[in-house]
């Protein structure tokens, strides 16, 4: 302890020196968007190769259930080719040619919090492979977020489980639509709000995304009414939703981007 204290009487003033250029770094960091949109750049080139480097070696140790996951959903898709039924009356839509309008990547995810009121998610993919802020992101067995910030290589995204994320969210057996948001409690749940009263709501009902966003195509699984309870005004719904997705387990995910974001965006602009 004696020598700790000697060392620090003895090096006080670069001591004092490095104290405070780190403060005025910081300083200069969050007064500026362009300093601070390269030190996230960087922080996510940085961390991102520790994290890949340590999912790298979890992931071994977790080849059978990720195996499992990648079976069960090859053996989902065999199972809609097999049973698919193409109509040839005049009022029959494509949904190969519907689903051109959205690109999906595949990326695998390498650090995850659930555990925190905002929490994010890190995937290995980033602007080299045309990953961009706003682009969706889900799972075999449903939604997980949206992507944030983007580095060379990496990105991160806002999990669900994240009190600032809102997503356009409905019940699948009507058209009764609200936002999907998270009360910073249980990770296996998030809550549905601004249902209305007169929405037939049941205990087990279907929740998926809306599509009237320009992020997620309607119909992505979500999650099941847990319960449900009228708003203190007694003119909504707020819906308790048991998520699809475990978010404390999570590897392979797919990134969506609508094609069309840019010029839905545009036109929603100018409409404001």
């Amino acid at each position: 302890m004696q020598q700790i204290i000697n060392f620090i009487i003895k090096n006080k003033n670069f001591l004092l020196f490095l104290l405070l250029f780190s403060i005025s770094l910081l300083f200069t960091i969050q007064s500026h968007s362009y300093h601070t949109s390269k030190f996230i750049n960087s922080a996510n080139f940085l961390t991102g190769g520790v994290y890949n480097s340590v999912n790298n070696i979890s992931s071994y140790f977790n080849l059978k259930s990720q195996n499992e996951i990648l079976a069960e959903e090859n053996r989902k898709l065999r199972a809609l080719l097999q049973n698919s039924v193409i109509e040839t009356d005049s009022t029959y839509i494509d949904s190969v040619t519907f689903n051109k309008a959205y690109r999906f990547y595949t990326a695998n995810i390498i650090k995850n919090s659930y555990s925190l009121t905002d929490n994010y998610l890190t995937i290995n993919k980033g602007k080299k492979d045309s990953i961009k802020q706003d682009f969706g992101v889900i799972s075999s067995k449903g939604i997980v977020g949206i992507v944030d910030k983007t580095s060379r290589g990496y990105s991160t995204v806002i999990s669900i489980l994240n009190s600032t994320i809102k997503i356009s969210a409905q019940l699948k057996k009507t058209n009764h639509y609200g936002s999907l948001v998270w009360n910073g409690k249980a990770p296996s749940h998030a809550q549905l709000i601004d249902i209305q009263k007169i929405a037939p709501v049941s205990k087990g009902d279907t929740i998926i995304t809306s599509g009237i966003s320009s992020i997620f195509p309607k119909g992505i699984p979500i999650g099941t009414v847990d319960d449900f309870q009228l708003d203190n005004d007694q003119n909504f719904y707020e819906l308790n939703v048991k998520l699809f997705n475990d978010m404390t387990n999570l590897e392979h995910v797919y990134i969506i981007e609508n094609v069309n974001r840019k010029e839905i965006n545009q036109l929603l602009d100018d409409d404001n």
